[in-house]
């Protein structure tokens, strides 16, 4: 059990009981947490009593008292002090499987933990959680999850998630209904798998879950040239992205009327791989799912055009490193400005069928501007692409190894739309 601090802040309840980064919470009033949902439970008291554990071993009981809503004003390493609840399906399309060998060890962990759902809005299939696990969602009310499905069909489900224990959907939807938690679901598409026939049954039998089911996303699936797994998965191409377009509309269209919202939703890449017009902002209903890449692109587009600010400064160059798929999107943002450069970086590290910006690796983008040739002053890369947190690409290469091969150029990582036209615009240099 690991409750450990990673920092403290100044000023804080837990500065002035002299805690600090390395101290471990091993227990509050005599019981044991494990996550900071347990901890923040706990805390809620007046009265407190932390069993903590210094970095040099040594044991301390520190009492004291409280208001009712103040906050200790620690971070901790990790959200959950028990370890994180691993998954044990093996899903046809797993990324965790499909990601390059002797990569960094946390990549490889296959998370299904209703607590990170709950916290950090990670998907869960439910068929790793126990009875205790439904009860302390319930007694918590840890709402809203994020939910994959994949299907509704039961048997399908189950060959989907390569485990009997997939086909049990809809009990384990009900117990949470029960509970009273709200959730978001999710669907990763393959071709001729669970789409067609299959897919308007999934929508159908989800709309039916309203109001605790509160969002449909649909992904397509993602294939990288490491996948080793035999289970034949095909991926759409534009027709086929249109023809899925075309089968969820009707479905958006109808729920729009019957409540105002569109409640199904396409992740972005259907529409950049069908060169369809991107859904209106309106269309998104707040965006719900945006970190699912649902809407993310039309929010950006948004972002920048609403930032007004003056005529460009060309006095110097900039390059916008994106992923192939949305390059076009970025073509037409700068139009004419003739200081700014689109470079489309193709996914040699996952293969080049895997085309979103968040996937792009650092050995990657550094070949692609070694061979871009010419000079620039600023060079742009996705945030996305980056650690949460930390300034370090997925194959582990850092931010400042382009700022030390590219120098003087400087290299941002862009956030938003606003920021990005402000960098354009020579408001950032």
């Amino acid at each position: 059990m690991d409750g450990t601090i990673s920092n403290v802040a100044a000023g804080s309840l837990a500065e002035e009981l002299e805690l600090a980064a390395g101290d471990k919470i091993l227990a509050v009033n005599g019981h044991k947490v494990t996550d900071i949902i347990d901890l923040s439970f706990q805390l809620a008291e007046e009265e407190i009593e932390l069993l903590v554990e210094h970095a040099d071993g040594e044991r301390e009981i520190i009492a004291f008292e409280k208001d009712i809503d103040e906050e200790l004003g620690a971070e901790f390493a990790t959200a959950v002090f028990d370890g994180v609840r691993r998954c044990k399906n093996h899903c046809v399309f797993c990324f965790v499987d499909m990601i390059a060998p002797n990569m960094r060890k946390t990549l490889s962990i296959k998370d299904d933990d209703y607590r990170l759902s709950f916290l950090f809005g990670n998907f869960i299939t439910l068929t790793n959680m126990t009875p205790k696990d439904f009860r302390r969602i319930k007694n918590f009310h840890l709402s809203p999850l994020f939910v994959s499905i994949h299907a509704m069909n039961p048997e399908l489900r189950a060959k989907i998630l390569r485990t009997p224990l997939g086909a049990k959907i809809n009990e384990q939807l009900d117990e949470l209904e029960r509970a009273g938690v709200e959730y978001h679901t999710q669907v990763v598409l393959c071709k001729d798998l669970n789409d067609g026939a299959e897919l308007d049954f999934t929508i159908s039998e989800i709309l039916k879950r309203r109001p605790h089911a509160q969002s449909l996303a649909i992904v397509p699936v993602g294939v990288t040239r490491h996948r080793r797994d035999k289970f034949p998965l095909k991926q759409f191409d534009k027709n086929s992205a249109a023809e899925i377009i075309t089968q969820v509309e009707r479905f958006q269209k109808k729920s729009r009327a019957e409540s105002g919202q569109t409640f199904v939703y396409l992740g972005d890449e259907f529409y950049l791989l069908a060169e369809k017009n991107l859904p209106p902002a309106e269309f998104y209903d707040g965006y719900p799912q945006i970190e699912n890449g649902i809407g993310m692109t039309r929010n950006f587009i948004d972002e920048f055009n609403a930032e007004e600010i003056s005529p460009a400064d060309k006095n110097f160059s900039v390059d916008v490193v994106c992923g192939t798929s949305i390059a076009k999107i970025f073509s037409r943002l700068t139009g004419d400005m003739s200081n700014v450069r689109i470079l489309p970086v193709t996914n040699k590290f996952f293969g080049e069928r895997v085309n979103v910006s968040g996937l792009l690796t650092g050995s990657d983008i550094i070949d692609a501007l070694k061979n871009s040739g010419g000079s620039r002053d600023i060079i742009l890369i996705p945030s996305t692409a980056l650690k949460s947190g930390e300034e370090i690409f997925l194959d582990d290469v850092p931010v400042d190894e382009l700022r030390k091969i590219f120098a003087p150029a400087k290299v941002l990582p862009i956030h938003d739309g606003a920021q990005f036209k402000r960098v354009l615009k020579g408001l950032i240099k």
